[in-house]
């Protein structure tokens, strides 16, 4: 049985997700502002949160890191947005969120990623530290650890991974990078390459099995080893 918190304050669509996902077995509770959502997040426990990002009083990116900063609440947070611009899927990663979802969505598609989330997160995740694998990050500061030793990573190395390890298993764009680091103005089209070659032998290069994949000509992921 999964517990649920949907925070949104479209009327039509909290009753079209209360009308898909309660037949198959999901325990649901909603909030339509972010100030609602944040107190009912932060005194009950849920497995999963499905988040909109354009919220009444508290937006959803402020919530998300405030969850995860204030509260260093750990819980699976999907987001949903209006909107297709990168500089939103990027914001929504990096204040905390574990995935997104485009409106208008499939709900099959977010029902097989809420349990998705979920599945990453039984046993997975404890306060400031993310798990992929046999590698362990830090969320705060730039230190990882893999098969019990420990890796010293650079500020930008740092971001990358946690943004990989957040998005894991689905691909993080080139792009998606580059504004992470440098916003509106990335320098040449090397400097992101440079920067991924030293996350690679930070945490591959002195183990036996390497964790990013490059996808050609879109970007890199962290697969299974």
């Amino acid at each position: 049985m999964t517990r649920l918190l949907i925070i949104e304050d479209n009327p039509e669509l909290v009753a079209n997700l209360y009308n898909f996902f309660e037949p198959l077995g999901y325990v649901l509770d909603d909030a339509r502002d972010g100030i609602a959502g944040l107190h009912m997040s932060t005194q009950n426990n849920y497995d999963a949160i499905l988040l909109d990002i354009m919220l009444p009083r508290l937006d959803g990116v402020t919530l998300c890191k405030q969850l995860r900063n204030k509260f260093q609440n750990p819980v699976p947070i999907l987001m949903l947005t209006a909107r297709d611009m990168i500089e939103d899927r990027v914001q929504g990663l990096t204040c905390g969120a574990d995935d997104y979802l485009i409106k208008p969505f499939s709900l099959i598609e977010l029902d097989a990623r809420i349990k998705a989330l979920v599945r990453r997160a039984q046993g997975k995740q404890v306060r400031g530290t993310i798990f992929w694998e046999d590698l362990q990050v830090d969320t705060l500061t730039p230190q990882a650890w893999r098969q019990n030793q420990r890796i010293s990573l650079t500020p930008i190395t740092h971001q990358l991974l946690l943004m990989l390890m957040r998005a894991a298993p689905n691909v993080v764009k080139k792009q998606e990078m580059e504004y992470l680091i440098w916003g509106d103005h990335p320098p040449e089209s090397s400097a992101l390459r440079t920067h991924i070659h030293d996350l690679r032998q930070q945490i591959d290069k002195n183990f036996p099995s390497a964790l990013i994949d490059t996808i050609h000509g879109v970007g890199w992921r962290l697969f299974k080893a």
